[in-house]
């Protein structure tokens, strides 16, 4: 059996925070706001997972008004999120995200977000897309107020 799943996620930007996409802290001026690490790639990708097994979303599992996880790590808190998914019966076949930012550029972060992933959820690097975009200039993430991030995975029984 084969189910899969979408998810979105948005944070605004601000200063004094660090940017952490994919588990990666990119050098930047501002940060992404929130209870967490705020890493909405990853946030997105937990969704994604959540919603192909429909056990709702990273909120009802990682709520973001309990002090527990404040400032957590969003890559460890996705390792959580692989083991509710085993213990329901499946693990990831692949996973396909994407960034929206106008800056900073993500090129070069690409391939350690994967990695980081791919750790996080057991699979191979193979399976696991990273890809980054801008929106010219348009909307939120144009003008530089937020990221956000989309992210399709695909669950498979084990």
């Amino acid at each position: 059996m084969v189910r899969i799943g979408h998810g979105y996620d948005v944070h605004r930007l601000a200063e004094g925070r660090k940017l952490i996409l994919g588990g990666v802290e990119i050098p930047y001026e501002k940060g992404l706001q929130g209870h967490s690490d705020a890493d909405v790639l990853v946030h997105a990708i937990m969704d994604s997972m959540l919603g192909a097994l429909a056990l709702g979303d990273i909120g009802k599992h990682f709520p973001d008004n309990d002090p527990e996880y404040e400032g957590a790590d969003s890559i460890l808190l996705l390792k959580n999120m692989s083991e509710i998914i085993e213990k329901n019966g499946f693990g990831v076949g692949n996973i396909d995200s994407t960034v929206i930012c106008q800056s900073p550029k993500l090129a070069s972060y690409i391939e350690k977000m994967r990695k980081n992933i791919a750790a996080a959820v057991g699979c191979e690097i193979s399976c696991v897309s990273v890809k980054a975009t801008t929106e010219e200039r348009l909307g939120f993430t144009g003008t530089g107020e937020g990221i956000a991030a989309h992210a399709v995975c695909i669950l498979e029984a084990r």
